[in-house]
Parts: C-alpha cells; sequence; structure tokens
C-alpha cells in the first residue's frame, strides 16, 4: 500500500475511532488501496496516494469503501428506520435492510441500461429516497454519484452531464425531464433516463418511471453488482461534487472513497454522534458537499434516521417538517438562521406586558449563560426558571427540543444572528470546510467555541497559513489544507487542479484565515473577493457587510463595490416577504420593516413606496446605520461613502444566490452596473 506521509504534521490527538468489526474477505480486498504514484489525479479512474499520518493518530485508521462501511451498519441493525419521506399525507419508512435491498436493486437496473465504471449517475431533483438510493447504487454499480443542483437551467445541466461523461440521469418530476430531453441530442454518453416521482409526460424509449427502472433488475444475478465491487478501491474517485459556478463553468470535484469516509470516522467522534439514535431532516441540496456528507454519508455510517423534508421546504415547510420529526442534528445555512430568527421576531412583537417583561429578562440570561459556557463558567443565576419559561418552549415550537448539534456552514453568518439564538440557549456552531475538502476541516462543538470563530481542525487534519501576495500585518495568510479529507483533483483539468494543489500536495483555499493561541480558525476575507481600491487598500468586504447588517436590522442583504475605485459604495436590499410558490422576493415589506418605517410616521407596505417617496428621514436613518458601521471601520478607506437601496431582494431564482444561498457577487455586479457606474460618475 503506497501512502503519502502530510509534512509538517506535528502532534496529534492519541484518540482514535476504529471501523467497526466484521469485516469481510471480499470487503478487505475491495478496502485495500490500489498501487498509486501521485497525490492528485484528473483521470476519473486513476487511484491516488493516500494522505495516511503515522503512529496512533487519528489519520491513520485502515481505509475502507462506502459499501463496506453501509453494509456494516446494515449488518449491525438491520431493522434500524432508515429514511422517511411523507406523501400523500402518509409517511413511507425504509429500514437500513430495505435501503440495502433496493440499493443493490438499483445498481443491478444501472448496470443493465448500461452504466459504466467510473462513469457518472446524474441526479436532478429534490431530497428523496430514490436520490439517496440512486446515489449509492451508482457507487455500487462502479459509477460515480453525480448530484446536479435542481435549480440548474438545461444548459447548466448539460455542462455536468457531458464533463462527467454520464451514462444515466436520475430526475424528479416532468419539469426536471424536460431539462434534459432539452439536451439529450448533445449528450452522446447518456443512455436513458429514470424519473422519480409522479407520471412520466412522455413516453419514448429509454425513459422509465421509478418502479419500471427497479424491475429491470429482476433477472439481473447479483454476480454482476459483487464483480463492479471487487474493483473498488478507498484510492479510487467515488464521487463528483459539481461547484456552484459563479465565476465560470463549475469544476468536477472528485472524492475518494477514503476521504468520505474518513470525515464520517472523525465526524462521529467530534460531534460525539452516538449509533442508531440521531434524526436528521434533509432538505439542503444532496449536490453541494454540506448536504452530500450530513444527510447521506454521516447517517449510513452512524445509523442515523433520515426525514425528508417537502420540496418547498425552503419556502416556508421546513419548520413544519422540524416540528413534526424533532431531530437530533440541524445544519442550517446563514440564511435559513436568519429566517427563523425573523419569524421569532415577528412572533415576539405581539407579546406585551408581564409575559414580553420575563421574556426579555429570560433572554438576557441565556446569553449571558451561553458565554459562560464558552468560558467553561457555572451558568447565571435564574437560568432553571428561564429554560423552563422561554428555552424549552422556544425550541418546542422550532422543532429543536431534542436538538444537541445546531450548526451554520456554507457561507459567513453574522455575529448578531448567533447572538441571537444565544438567547434561547441554541447553541449554533460553526463549520468550515469546502468541497475540495469533503466537508469540515475546522469545526467549533458545543463544548469548545468562540463566537466569531470557525472552530479548531478536525482529527487528522492539519492547516497551515500561506503568505499571500499582499500579506497580512496580523499574521493572516492563506488557509491551506493537509488530510485524507482532501480532494482527489477537478476532473479533466490539470490547470485548475495545478492552482488548487501547491508542488507539496497542500490544498489552497482561496480564504484568508489567523488563528489565536488556542487554536481557533478566523476567516477573515476571501481572496478573490478582496476590493483592491485606487489607493492599493485590500479589504474583506464580508466584515464591513455584516457591520452594516447589524446596525440595520432591516437590511437583507447588502454587498460592498469598490474594486479599483477610490472609495466604497454598497448595494442594499431591505427585508420582503418571499412567495411562498416560487421563493422569488415580493414587494411587500415585511412586518419587521414596515414598523421600522412607520417609526418615521411612513405607512409603507411595499418596497415601491420607499423608493418612489424617499422619505428624508427615513434616508437619514439609513446613512445613521451606515455612520455608525463605518465607526467600526478599521481605516478610513474601508469605510462606505454612498449607498443605494435596490427594487428588489436577492434570491435564488433571481440569480443574486447560489443554491446554499451564498452571495454570487460577479453575477451582481453585471445585474446592477448601471447603479454601479452611478456612484462613480463624478470620480
Amino acid at each position: 500500500m503506497e501512502i503519502s506521509v502530510r509534512p509538517e504534521a506535528g502532534e496529534l490527538p492519541q484518540k482514535t475511532v476504529p471501523p467497526q468489526n466484521g469485516t469481510t474477505s471480499q470487503h478487505r480486498e475491495r478496502d485495500t488501496p490500489v498501487p498509486a504514484t501521485k497525490l492528485w489525479t484528473t483521470d476519473r479512474s486513476e487511484p491516488v496516494k493516500l494522505r495516511m499520518g503515522t503512529g496512533k493518530g487519528p489519520d491513520t485508521f485502515p481505509p475502507i469503501t462506502v459499501p463496506t462501511a453501509f453494509e456494516r451498519t446494515v449488518q449491525k441493525m438491520p431493522n434500524q428506520p432508515a429514511l422517511g419521506v411523507k406523501r400523500d399525507g402518509q409517511w413511507k419508512k425504509w429500514t437500513y435492510q430495505q435501503y440495502y435491498t433496493d440499493v443493490q436493486r438499483a445498481a443491478k437496473s444501472f448496470i443493465k441500461l448500461g452504466l459504466q465504471p467510473f462513469h457518472g449517475v446524474g441526479i436532478l431533483g429534490f431530497n428523496a429516497p430514490e436520490w439517496h438510493i440512486s446515489y449509492l447504487a451508482s457507487i455500487y454499480a462502479g459509477g460515480l454519484g453525480t448530484g446536479i443542483y435542481a435549480t440548474n437551467t438545461a444548459e447548466a445541466c448539460q455542462y455536468v452531464l457531458e464533463d462527467s461523461e454520464s451514462n444515466i440521469v436520475v430526475v424528479e418530476n416532468n419539469a426536471q425531464l424536460q431539462k434534459i430531453l432539452a439536451v439529450w441530442d448533445k449528450l452522446p454518453h447518456l443512455k436513458a433516463i429514470i424519473q422519480y416521482t409522479g407520471e412520466v409526460a412522455v413516453r419514448k424509449e429509454n425513459i422509465y418511471t421509478w418502479d419500471e427502472f427497479m424491475k429491470l433488475s429482476n433477472d439481473v444475478p447479483n454476480s454482476v453488482v459483487n464483480e463492479r465491487l471487487s474493483n473498488l478501491a478507498p484510492n479510487h474517485c467515488c464521487t463528483l461534487i459539481y461547484t456552484s459556478g459563479t465565476t465560470g463553468n463549475p469544476k468536477g470535484v472528485m472524492q475518494s472513497h477514503d476521504s468520505l469516509t474518513f470525515l464520517c470516522v472523525n465526524g462521529m467522534a467530534v460531534y460525539k454522534l452516538k449509533i442508531g439514535e440521531e434524526v436528521i431532516v434533509s432538505y439542503l441540496p444532496l449536490s453541494h458537499s454540506a448536504g452530500l456528507m450530513m444527510d447521506i454519508h454521516m447517517p449510513y455510517f452512524i445509523g442515523a434516521m433520515v426525514y425528508f423534508a417537502q420540496p418547498d421546504a425552503l419556502k416556508g415547510t421546513l419548520k413544519n417538517t422540524l416540528v413534526e420529526c424533532r431531530p437530533t442534528m440541524f445544519l442550517g445555512v446563514p440564511r435559513v438562521w436568519e429566517k427563523f430568527a425573523e419569524k421569532m421576531q415577528e412572533a415576539a412583537r405581539s407579546v406585551t406586558g408581564i409575559k414580553r417583561t420575563i421574556g426579555v429578562k429570560a433572554k438576557k440570561i441565556g446569553l449571558k449563560g451561553v458565554y459562560a459556557s464558552m468560558r467553561h463558567e457555572h451558568k447565571p443565576r435564574g437560568w432553571t426558571v428561564a429554560q423552563a419559561f422561554l428555552f424549552n418552549k422556544v425550541k418546542k415550537s422550532l422543532g429543536l427540543d431534542r436538538c444537541h448539534l445546531h450548526v451554520t456552514g456554507a457561507a459567513p453568518i453574522t455575529k448578531e444572528t448567533i447572538e441571537y439564538f444565544y438567547c434561547f440557549n441554541i447553541n449554533i456552531i460553526s463549520v468550515y470546510g469546502m468541497s475540495e475538502c469533503g466537508g469540515p476541516h475546522t469545526s467549533e462543538t458545543p463544548e469548545k467555541f468562540k463566537i466569531g470563530s470557525v472552530g479548531c481542525e478536525i482529527p487528522g487534519v492539519t492547516t497551515k497559513l500561506a503568505e499571500t501576495e499582499t500579506p497580512e500585518r496580523d499574521g493572516s495568510g492563506e488557509v491551506c489544507m493537509w488530510g485524507r479529507n482532501l480532494f482527489m483533483g477537478y476532473l479533466n483539468n490539470d490547470e485548475k487542479t495545478k492552482e488548487a494543489i501547491d508542488d507539496e500536495g497542500w490544498l489552497r483555499s482561496g480564504d484568508i484565515g489567523k488563528k489565536d493561541d488556542n487554536g481557533f480558525l478566523y476567516i477573515t476575507g476571501r481572496i478573490k473577493e478582496l476590493l483592491i481600491t485606487a489607493g492599493g487598500e485590500n479589504i474583506a468586504p464580508v466584515p464591513v457587510e455584516d457591520n452594516v447588517k447589524e446596525e440595520l436590522p432591516v437590511v437583507s442583504n447588502c454587498m460592498l463595490i469598490g474594486d479599483k475605485m477610490k472609495f466604497l459604495s454598497m448595494l442594499i436590499t431591505l427585508k420582503v416577504e418571499v412567495d411562498i410558490e416560487t421563493g422569488e422576493p415580493t414587494d411587500q415589506l415585511t412586518p419587521e420593516v414596515q414598523d421600522w418605517c412607520k417609526s418615521f410616521d411612513c405607512n409603507y407596505t411595499t418596497l415601491s413606496e420607499v423608493l418612489e417617496q424617499r422619505n428624508p428621514q427615513l434616508f437619514k436613518a439609513i446613512q445613521t446605520g451606515i455612520d455608525k458601521a463605518n465607526n467600526r471601520a478599521v481605516s478610513r478607506a474601508t469605510k462606505v461613502q454612498k449607498w443605494s437601496i435596490l427594487p428588489r431582494d436577492f434570491s435564488i431564482p433571481g440569480g443574486e444566490l447560489g443554491p446554499t444561498l451564498k452571495l454570487r457577487r460577479p453575477i451582481v455586479v453585471k445585474m446592477y452596473d448601471k447603479t454601479i457606474k452611478a456612484f462613480y460618475a463624478d470620480t
């Protein structure tokens, strides 16, 4: 077995979580790495050297493939509930044995339809049991599970399917089917389409319903799948994760079996997850590394139960699923936590009298209590009463009364949002990573956290801060990563892979960070997002934007402008209601913003009224908020000089936000080119 020992490893924690017992001879065969000479590759079928550590550290446990990890859980707890989805008002559930059986059947059907080893199986649709089954079945059949964002256009789907050389596409419904039909004639590798919900509207050769697809396996012997399994190796490519492509075509991130199972082993230890007891609600895109790890890989590894939210989860129904299913762990991107906070604040405004007085006091106790936990101090006086009066009730109303792990990631979250949930004893911990490291690289835990940080390294990985072209004076540098969690390379893209992985094998994240004396990492900016003013000042936009949102709670989104300019300006959106059906922002102001307008004697209910009437007092209040944010600026160059309220909020349908609600800055710049040029018309 060829391995690579990481450079500058330093001392590691000695605690490790060994893989479960019960490995068969067939498992040992497919769990043995095949010879490899390089740390990275862009060839889908070429293995890589594993970045295993030496000694007894948490990066030294024997490598295993995804099917081995899955089967260990099936063997240990075949009757444990695994998957659950609500359709036509009723819950349909799978045990782990039923889950495994369906994966085997789907794998046989994939092979019968012509899936070739190391070719993609594209999966396009909202989270569902069939998504999970298709994904694992593609791996069992020797293919590459390839998630496609449900919001992708037909052309964007075409690019992913072409690059991954997908032989099969699994789609959710007719809307997604139509996207593939529009580009099928441009996809020479594509052999079949399977639709997993609803009736197939277009009946033609090689288009199947889910039931028809599963029946194809009836005359395929198990030996066909076993042969594909015997050719797997931990250092082979297992899955493709396509980046969101905000600055060009998406890149196919190749993740090995070992990187995924390594993260499962360490995740179980870091978060103290209990085998067979955890419950998860799946709603974030499974085509993203966070959703893939949290909703598929970690659950099968620990025998967790996964409930699926409804397809309109992010349009308002997520809370209903949470209340019904009561997860024990929950991952929310910052915008999801912000939306929860907005609804809670709206409800709080209707509380009056003694209840309001007690509630305010209880929230102060909650905030003090979580900060006391951060410092490992005793809870403040009144904690037990506040817990009974407020904390427990709020958690139950959110469906988080059983939740021991509240996580945020994928984008920066504001201190204001974190502290708001601290008030209810909901400790949201931050996780930092990227598709290229499979998920988490650093993480806070409920026992070890610092507000503003993204935690410490998970066991078995290493971080160094490399000098950038414009070195910071506070010890910051580009965050570079080493560990078994790192990707194999970008599929078919030598140039981008060489940019991402340096000559020693370190992954360059593109993020700027710094560490404190206790090992906590703080992300202070992103190299590609840095604004370099005409005066040569390097400015990270996120801290400036966060300051503005903290001073102006009515602001939904804001984006700093000023690259190569003499001063900074800002695009601002106000909070508006979102159309439940389409997910698009409406013109209707939220109750919070309406109340704010009334404080200036403006009975505005729509954003159009704000922009048309331009009340001087109201606009002066916004300027006052900007001024307060500017008072916190680290230098004169980082102060916002001009700003403009945009006529609509940012959204996924509008294109300003990506599938994980991350701001797509280059696209926003193009969309509001005239507004931006107006800022600098006199310079």
